[in-house]
């Protein structure tokens, strides 16, 4: 996402001797100008830095137990580091974020907590919103929107309303979000379609399919991470992510730094990705271009 970096002075394509390097960086800056892994990640090569990251935030409330704190305040830290972590990934050149903020199942918690989820959710949509604008960033929002409080869907509207026109990397957020649901969603409209005689069963492919999942028009993700040690996928893009790099690290999400961030990146680029081939040679990503 673009940065507040004023000051920084961007590495002139030119100075890039690596041409994979030089083509990376010159295709992260049609999207955001002012990408520069070279400068702020210079171990990683650029063509090695994912388009596209998904994380799911997870710890905010043993954060906050560890330091005697009410959940409420892992949480309210919690979407601060999403500033943070939104920041340093424009400066590598990342052009899309999806973060798990509210799944489907997070309903079933205390409704005082989730009173709280939803005030904060609100209160970060209109914090945000002219940030958002100002860094040129699209905001989209996956999951059912059945449920949500009016006063969260006002907001959402007005964040999606006003980014719109972005034209930038892509900030999207997973709330009130099933992966499962997501598909079975998708099926029953490509079922639908059929039945009206606009699709043949035998139009029915895995790029039928996805054309029909919320993240349509993204690509899917290289990397999940996820935080505070848990080590599963939490019912979280189970389609988009068949081929992703897994990272996990014990840091609780309001500890997670810009330090913990780039640490994943560099785990990432470390990773072979035959996709089903040999070792001998790196294979391309299904989303390189």
């Amino acid at each position: 996402m673009p940065t507040a970096d004023t000051d920084h002075q961007l590495t002139p394509l030119a100075k890039i001797e690596d041409p994979e390097a030089r083509a990376a960086v010159q295709r992260m800056r049609t999207i955001n100008p002012e990408a520069d892994p070279v400068a702020y990640l210079p171990d990683v090569p650029p063509q090695r830095i994912p388009r596209h990251v998904a994380i799911i935030m997870d710890g905010n409330g043993r954060w906050a137990k560890e330091r005697g704190l009410p959940r409420s305040m892992g949480h309210r830290n919690g979407a601060r580091v999403v500033r943070e972590t939104m920041e340093r990934a424009g400066r590598l050149g990342i052009e899309a974020l999806t973060l798990y903020s509210f799944s489907m199942e997070n309903w079933k918690r205390p409704s005082d907590e989730i009173a709280q989820l939803m005030q904060l959710y609100v209160t970060y949509m209109d914090g945000e919103r002219q940030a958002l604008v100002d860094r040129n960033i699209r905001f989209r929002q996956i999951g059912r929107r059945e449920g949500l409080p009016a006063e969260c869907l006002e907001a959402l509207d007005r964040t999606l309303e006003s980014t719109a026109h972005c034209t930038g990397p892509t900030l999207c957020l997973a709330v009130n979000y099933s992966s499962r649901a997501e598909i079975s969603d998708a099926a029953r409209a490509l079922a639908e379609s059929v039945k009206e005689g606009r699709l043949s069963l035998d139009e029915i492919n895995e790029s039928a399919l996805g054309a029909h999942l919320d993240t349509t028009g993204l690509p899917d993700p290289d990397l999940l991470v996820r935080t505070a040690g848990e080590r599963r996928v939490s019912n979280f893009l189970l389609w988009q992510i068949s081929y992703a790099e897994i990272h996990v690290t014990d840091v609780h999400w309001p500890a997670f730094g810009t330090e913990d961030f780039d640490a994943a990146i560099r785990d990432y680029s470390a990773r072979r990705r035959r996709f089903g081939g040999l070792d001998e040679e790196p294979s391309e990503s299904p989303n390189s271009r």
